[in-house]
């Protein structure tokens, strides 16, 4: 059967972490708290995911770099099983790159090592609810990285496009080079000019050299004229 958090009943919660000593005291945090009973524990994240399967913990609370599989894999796994059981990540790690995987994989939160006794309870708690937690390092991070615009990118036809701007050539003589019509040249260059942000062909190219868009021996002839 299924297990949900109730307020009758002690969360249940799983530690999983390959460092004995880090699960200890992970385990030994959390011993004490009344609500809170600690139901099992985990040295990697197939072991993890099978101990979910067997015990329906409420909450686990789940080490990244894990052997035999990692912890991002494990919360994915346990996150498309049957139970309600909700993942929070506890790691040392805050790279963008560790963030977005463990979120993609279903973790209602992340949190860092270095976080307090009442700071991890509180998160345990919340993550029962079904309350996304993140440690606030983390939370500045998601928001810069929301905030940063998208990078620029132009299909290869376009860049032959604006390739052949940049050595001076008309329309015309685009279509000619590329053997498209000069119709096609003008969608190409619309399309270019909305994604740079520009208005012109000569802010096209140099708004393209800045970006690195545009490379090798036409970079060098538009930098020379």
């Amino acid at each position: 059967m299924t297990r949900g958090p109730t307020a009758r009943r002690k969360l249940r919660i799983l530690v999983a972490d390959d460092h004995t000593v880090m699960r200890a005291g992970v385990v030994a945090l959390l011993a004490d708290e009344p609500t809170i009973d600690i139901v099992g524990e985990a040295e990697d994240g197939r072991a993890a995911v099978a101990l979910t399967e067997r015990l329906e913990p409420d909450v686990v609370l789940m080490d990244l770099r894990m052997p035999v599989l990692d912890g991002t894999s494990a919360t994915a796994r346990i996150v498309a099983g049957p139970s309600r059981t909700r993942v929070l990540i506890l790691t040392t790690y805050e790279t963008d790159a560790e963030i977005e995987r463990a979120v993609e994989a279903g973790a209602i939160g992340y949190l860092l090592k270095d976080a307090t006794r009442d700071q991890l309870v509180e998160a345990v708690h919340s993550a029962a609810r079904g309350e996304t937690v993140l440690a606030p390092r983390v939370a500045a991070r998601l928001v810069a990285r929301m905030r940063r615009p998208a990078p620029v990118t132009l299909t290869p036809r376009e860049v032959d496009v604006l390739g052949a701007v940049a050595d001076g050539l008309s329309n015309v003589e685009i279509g000619r080079r590329l053997v498209i019509a000069e119709a096609t040249v003008k969608t190409h260059l619309l399309r270019v000019f909305a994604k740079l942000d520009v208005a012109d062909r000569t802010h096209a190219v140099v708004r393209a050299l800045e970006l690195n868009l545009l490379e090798g021996p036409r970079r060098r002839a538009a930098e020379d004229s």
